[in-house]
């Protein structure tokens, strides 16, 4: 009985514990497909600094540092919905608002450069 039953509870132990992981795995992974959405465009960062996220959110007349400075504007605004999930710690808000804050940085580069540009003319 003592070995049974410390070999049992062990072995009952073990084998609850893997479906919740892989119930666990699923769910995020079910998560992802649902957050990939948000997460998708966020992965343009690796491209030029103006083919960010927000892109797809251009007027279709705007140009130049018109469209620059609203996508920065919409970046900021984005990264403004992810301050209250990351103190939270939502650790995928965590990271949304870490691309967002390079891809700002970029656009404000960009932004910065635009404005030089148009002094010097």
């Amino acid at each position: 009985r003592g070995a049974g039953g410390v070999r049992d509870p062990p072995g009952n132990r073990r084998f609850p514990c893997p479906p919740p992981p892989a119930t666990s795995v699923p769910s995020p992974s079910g998560s992802v497909p649902g957050a990939a959405a948000p997460f998708r465009p966020l992965f343009n960062d690796f491209g030029p600094p103006s083919m960010g996220y927000v892109q797809a959110m251009k007027p279709p007349g705007s140009q130049g540092s018109q469209s620059t400075y609203t996508d920065l504007l919409s970046v900021i605004e984005e990264m403004g919905k992810e301050i209250r999930p990351t103190y939270a710690g939502s650790k995928s808000a965590m990271e949304r608002l870490k691309r967002g804050i390079i891809h700002a940085r970029a656009l404000v580069r960009e932004c910065l450069a635009e404005t030089e540009r148009n002094a010097r003319t």
